[in-house]
């Protein structure tokens, strides 16, 4: 059996006679750190990668919107590889250097939480929110507050195109001056005048800290002590700074803010974004 050009012209023939040598791979569905694909499904490998982005190749790019991470949601920790490795290989491929990549972080879905800690996609919010930190030219959309319980496509794109056109404007077109983000957790501190009590601070604050309008009590905060058993926090805004406390909590050392599916949340900025889901104690 020989292997001959398409031309047909007798010139480069590549012999394929005599033995082969073959290596067994390993299994996909050994392989831990990948999901098991679903055989003619679209999240198979061929059927993302090979039909949905290397044909875009060849063609410029300004950026990227993305909004993903439903399908990973028990995969949170690999995405935290994943979705950077992905953005790198994206930028090389497309070879026009570091393109904006805009992150949609995932919209509240289920039931409103009514526990301190609800499974679901806390992690992976968190995970989008670690790539936005840790890859240059990322940006995070927070949609927190606009899902639709009953729905994982909720309607309200519209708020969403806006929300990433913000961070645009700010990231890639130069105005410095906007107010693109909601409020974004930077650092903590046990009080300096009630042990008790933990202070929260914040960048992206914009004209100001608010708790969402008509509502009464900050919400969405729980507070644990070293044994990580979390409680829901009495929180308060002082002015650049939220303040956590519990009675249950005598000695305070952790903190999350809309831990669950569908966190119970209302902090934003006076210019009405919402403020990213954290923890403290990762």
């Amino acid at each position: 059996m020989v292997l001959r050009p398409l031309t047909n012209s007798g010139k480069d023939v590549i012999s394929l006679a005599g033995i082969w040598k073959g290596k067994p791979s390993t299994k996909l569905e050994e392989l831990s750190e990948i999901p098991t694909p679903q055989v003619g499904h679209y999240k198979t490998i061929t059927g993302l990668y090979n039909g949905m982005i290397a044909p875009l190749f060849p063609f410029a790019i300004k950026g990227t919107l993305w909004y993903q991470g439903e399908a990973n949601g028990p995969f949170w920790m690999q995405y935290r590889r994943l979705l950077p490795t992905l953005i790198a290989d994206w930028r090389k491929r497309f070879d026009v250097g570091d393109f904006p990549f805009l992150i949609v972080s995932l919209a509240n879905l289920n039931k409103l939480q009514t526990l301190p800690i609800e499974p679901g996609w806390a992690e992976i919010r968190e995970s989008q929110w670690l790539t936005s930190r840790n890859v240059p030219n990322t940006g995070l959309a927070m949609t927190i507050d606009i899902g639709d319980p009953d729905n994982i496509h909720p309607r309200n794109k519209q708020e969403v195109g806006r929300r990433l056109s913000l961070i645009a404007r700010h990231m890639t077109y130069g105005e410095k001056d906007l107010v693109y983000s909601g409020p974004n957790f930077t650092k903590m501190e046990i009080d300096s005048t009630d042990k008790q009590k933990i202070r929260l601070f914040f960048n992206n604050t914009g004209s100001g800290l608010m708790m969402k309008q008509g509502d009464k009590k900050l919400t969405g905060f729980i507070i644990a002590g070293a044994d990580k058993k979390f409680v829901w926090a009495d929180a308060v805004i002082d002015k650049e700074t939220v303040v956590v406390s519990s009675s249950e909590i005598k000695d305070p050392k952790f903190v999350r803010y809309g831990w669950a599916w569908n966190p119970i949340v209302n902090l934003f900025n006076k210019d009405g974004l919402p403020a990213i889901t954290f923890r403290t104690d990762e």
